[in-house]
């Protein structure tokens, strides 16, 4: 059980750098004008956007297999205590995680093809809807997974 722990500690801090760079790319597509001053906010909205594009690639792919090994580990030692202790809305928040987690993974190929640079221009608007749905499916997957392990994590 100490393994399951190490790779859930890993999978929080893989979840935190995903959520850093998903957050950082959107707030960069968000503010549609280029930087022209040394501010922090022109600094922080300046950003290579291949180089983050393929970096929530990897973090997202990363995060998803290292919360596929525990899942087997979640599902007996605190899905079924959940039901148990009649919380069937965590169980509900669980089942939308995952669902999401499905769906942004499988929202990643468009993504990455709408973040080519042949795309600028053609794409803008379809760039920044399918990052502020990736960003939301991060936020909502981190902050559910932090709130149940909050309730029960992995004993």
């Amino acid at each position: 059980m100490n393994m399951m722990i190490a790779v859930l500690i890993v999978h929080g801090l893989l979840a935190v750098t995903l959520l850093g760079a998903i957050t950082h790319q959107c707030v960069s597509a968000l503010r549609a004008k280029p930087a022209r001053t040394l501010s922090f906010v022109d600094r922080y909205t300046s950003v290579n956007q291949r180089v983050f594009t393929w970096a929530v690639v990897m973090l997202y792919a990363t995060t998803t297999l290292s919360g596929a090994i525990i899942y087997p580990s979640y599902r007996l030692n605190v899905r079924v205590p959940f039901e148990e202790m009649s919380l069937g809305w965590a169980v509900g928040l669980f089942e939308l995680k995952e669902h999401f987690g499905g769906l942004g993974l499988c929202l990643l190929p468009l993504y990455v093809w709408l973040w080519q640079p042949q795309q600028t221009q053609s794409h803008a608007r379809d760039r920044l809807a399918i990052t502020v749905i990736l960003a939301f499916i991060v936020w909502w997957d981190f902050l559910v997974g932090h709130v149940l392990n909050n309730i029960r994590g992995l004993p």
